[in-house]
């Protein structure tokens, strides 16, 4: 077999890989979202924002709340763990802020949190 084959072969891969990723920086990017400048009296506590797509079906205006938790203090480790040595995602459920962020607090994504995470992300979440 001629080494110029395999050769050619490269050349040819390569230069289609970087013509693909030309055309994918060619893609024309939507408009950016534009923050909402009113926001009802009844939402004057939560994140809302707006934004405008152009499609082929015409133009889609998304809109997206996100509510304040007020979830309170966090519970004592005993507590939500009902006396045993760690916390399941099961009793986090009990505290919304806790089960939001199991998997974070979990670091060794055991399926339980011991009391030494919960304090750590107790005292990150003050």
């Amino acid at each position: 077999m001629k080494y110029r084959t395999p050769l050619l072969a490269l050349v040819t891969a390569g230069s289609m890989l970087f013509a693909g990723t030309l055309l994918a920086q060619d893609q024309s990017m939507p408009p950016s979202s534009t923050p909402m400048s009113t926001m009802p009296a009844s939402q004057s506590a939560s994140t809302t924002s707006s934004t405008q797509f152009n499609t082929a079906q015409g133009q889609v205006t998304i809109h997206s709340t996100v509510p304040q938790v007020n979830a309170g203090p966090a519970p004592s480790f005993e507590q939500l763990s009902g006396g045993s040595r760690y916390i399941t995602e099961d009793q986090a459920a009990a505290y919304p802020l806790l089960a939001n962020d199991f998997l974070y607090v979990d670091k060794g994504h055991t399926g339980h949190i011991t009391k030494s995470q919960y304090e750590r992300w107790v005292n990150n979440n003050r």
